[in-house]
């Protein structure tokens, strides 16, 4: 907007006064003052379609001149407000966030104070371009929050938005998560909301069984940094909700948890007969401490050629009977603790695969295969092992009668003398033959 001002006067005019005012609403009246030496005035950075009452007066030598007003409408279409939304995230940060209609404004500023009176007179500020900021402010305090486009226009302020700080007694635990989770027990694991608390702060747990609907609270005083808390008496396989937080009336850090589920039946075997096939398996109470026998297992089998699971029963034995298999087929059986409440709670399952190759079938899982043909090469295996051993001891045995029987017949231990002739003269009493005698016992000689 372009102003010009004239003012005629005997009297020398120092500067013109201009105050230019304008409403977004029927409640606050904003303006905007400028001191000007020359008689034209260029205001910028204003909102389109909105209505500037203009007031004008003259500073002469001997005082004010009368105030001149007059209004002007900028052209084009107001721009509508931010809608903001604002919410504590600790005792200090405050999280800003708004939307928009148009996006024209390249920078917005987020005002802030204690008071409407500050807030419209002299509020704290703090700039962004984009749409959300975090506001840093002091604790234990309640402060009005609004946002307006500053530039390259000056926006209509959103409604203003009240957010209380969490004092320190309200905080959540931080860091609220598992250690260790296991079939019947989870270890949790926590920080204060502050470091080092000067006393020691109480705890409430509660647990929430999703799939039994049941509920379970505990407490716990203390005042370390780091706090580990274990839940017992959990159910295998379950699924519970877990929240944890400081006093009553404090915000609560929470999260699901799924326990482990019961281990898969060992063991699991097939044993053919005629016109029906038996699946055998381990109890699973003997790794289980806290399975009871009378919840039992149930059997489900996957047929690979019609592509279908089938549901065939349950028992409370380790053994299941099934009859009425199709040649041709290969089937998948699976063995895992009974389901409950609506096969929510299962265990995990042992898989084994039955190829039925022909009116004998066999399955893979058959031990008397195996032993039919492991058991044999065994004992084979075993024999040459035996005949070997006892082949180098009749060497052994060979060699060593030769060598005593050498030795008697050429080494007179009496006279500490051996004798030695050649091959040619065997049987002679030729006394010109070749003879090596009389070396001392302590004198050793290695005759090659």
């Amino acid at each position: 907007m372009s102003l010009s001002f004239s003012f005629n006067s005997q009297y020398e005019v120092k500067q013109y006064v201009v105050i230019l005012s304008w409403q977004f609403d029927s409640h606050v009246k904003e303006s905007r003052n400028y001191t000007v030496t020359e008689r034209i005035l260029k205001a910028t950075n204003l909102t389109a379609g909105t209505v500037y009452e203009v007031a004008v007066w003259a500073h002469a030598t001997i005082g004010d001149s009368p105030t001149a007003l007059s209004h002007h409408q900028t052209a084009g279409a107001q721009p509508e407000r931010p809608f903001l939304k604002t919410r504590a995230l600790n005792q200090t940060a405050v999280d800003c966030s708004w939307t928009v209609n148009n996006t024209l404004a390249q920078l917005y500023g987020v005002f802030y104070a204690t008071s409407f009176l500050d807030l419209y007179r002299s509020p704290r500020q703090v700039s962004t371009t984009s749409l959300s900021l975090t506001v840093t402010v002091d604790s234990d305090e309640q402060y009005l929050f609004l946002v307006r486009a500053v530039s390259p226009f000056l926006g209509p302020p959103s409604e203003y938005s009240v957010v209380k700080m969490i004092p320190n007694e309200r905080l959540p635990p931080r860091n609220l998560h598992r250690v260790r989770v296991d079939k019947t027990q989870a270890t949790l694991k926590w920080q204060p909301p502050y470091d080092a608390p000067n006393s020691p702060l109480t705890y409430a747990i509660h647990v929430r069984d999703v799939i039994r609907k049941e509920e379970w609270d505990y407490k716990l005083t203390t005042r370390n940094n780091t706090v580990e808390y274990q839940l017992k008496g959990l159910e295998p396989g379950g699924r519970y909700s877990v929240s944890v937080r400081l006093r009553n009336m404090s915000k609560e850090a929470g999260f699901t948890l799924s326990t482990v589920p019961l281990q898969a039946p060992e063991a699991l075997k097939i044993l053919t007969e005629k016109d029906h096939v038996f699946l055998l398996w381990k109890s699973l109470a003997v790794r289980e401490k806290g399975f009871n026998e009378s919840r039992g297992y149930e059997v489900h089998v996957y047929d690979s050629v019609t592509n279908q699971t089938s549901y065939l029963g349950n028992t409370t034995e380790t053994y299941f009977r099934i009859s009425s298999l199709l040649l041709g087929h290969n089937y998948t059986f699976s063995v895992q603790a009974r389901c409950l409440l609506n096969s929510q709670l299962c265990g995990d399952p042992a898989l084994l695969l039955y190829n039925q190759l022909s009116a004998g079938a066999r399955g893979e899982g058959h031990t008397g295969d195996v032993a039919a043909v492991v058991v044999p090469v065994l004992f084979l295996l075993l024999l040459g092992v035996c005949g070997g051993l006892v082949a180098l001891y009749l060497r052994h045995r060979r060699l060593q009668n030769n060598f005593t029987a050498f030795a008697n017949s050429h080494y007179n231990s009496r006279l500490g003398s051996a004798i030695f002739s050649s091959g040619d003269e065997l049987g002679d009493d030729d006394e010109d033959a070749p003879m090596i005698s009389g070396f001392s016992d302590d004198v050793p000689m290695v005759i090659a």
